[in-house]
């Protein structure tokens, strides 16, 4: 089963160069590379910088991805909070929120969502294929150390470390990795990732590679590229990083 999954920190919507509040600009560069499944991150909901908006639902809407889950992270001053969303264009049938907060640091999860899969292989509905996948969206902190804390954090945590090792998951958000060394973290565990992820930041002239994505079990990465249509380099500060990948068919799992 092919996949297309993006992840996006969409800066609750306003424009890293302009400071413009015009989630259009989100929804018309998410919806340019068709995803089947996107991971935000800095999502506001209920925030008067933002109109009051419940950015996730809005966002789906526009994207046309019916299914979402969204948890905040951050309380903003005057109201609201910003926090992960998972959009998705199939179910999502179980979903929940990891507290990876380090002491004293800035509030930090990662968003959980366990996602059905349908894929239509034969002519009628006894021969479509149904998979599990664990989609696991992060964003971490500013700090090394705080970073090297929340992934171990992660990596110990319920319902991940329960899961086989053929269970196919995606990890991926702001890693905020300045020295591009956290996935050599999560590579004993078993995730696979692209060599050199792409640069992302500042969206307008993309000099780190703070976004990433890696994928375990029965899931294979084919391509990982940044995009960057016009709209992009002003819609966000961040530019979204775009994975496409390959499902094994289940077997036993």
């Amino acid at each position: 089963m092919q996949l297309r999954v993006l992840s996006y920190n969409v800066h609750k919507c306003i424009g890293g160069v302009d400071r413009r509040y015009q989630p259009q600009r989100i929804a018309e560069t998410i919806s340019h590379y068709a995803p089947d499944i996107v991971m935000l991150q800095e999502v506001d909901h209920g925030a008067k910088r933002s109109n009051g908006d419940q950015q996730t639902h809005l966002l789906a809407d526009l994207c046309g991805l019916p299914h979402h889950t969204w948890f905040p992270n951050v309380q903003v001053s005057g109201g609201g909070e910003y926090g992960n969303a998972v959009l998705s264009r199939w179910p999502i049938v179980q979903t929940a929120n990891v507290d990876l907060t380090v002491p004293l640091k800035k509030r930090r999860s990662v968003l959980h969502a366990e996602i059905r899969l349908r894929s239509a292989q034969g002519p009628g509905p006894a021969d479509d294929v149904d998979r599990t996948l664990h989609v696991f969206n992060m964003h971490l902190g500013l700090a090394r150390y705080e970073r090297h804390l929340q992934l171990a954090r992660f990596l110990a945590c319920q319902p991940f470390a329960g899961l086989h090792q053929r269970t196919p998951l995606i990890v991926g958000g702001d890693f905020n990795d300045v020295y591009g060394g956290l996935g050599k973290l999560l590579a004993p565990a078993g995730f696979v990732g692209p060599a050199r992820p792409p640069r992302t930041f500042p969206a307008w002239a993309p000099l780190r590679a703070l976004d990433s994505l890696y994928v375990r079990g029965d899931a294979e990465l084919h391509r990982v590229f940044r995009g960057e249509i016009e709209v992009a380099k002003r819609a966000s500060d961040h530019l979204p990083i775009v994975a496409e990948l390959t499902l094994a068919a289940a077997k036993g799992l």
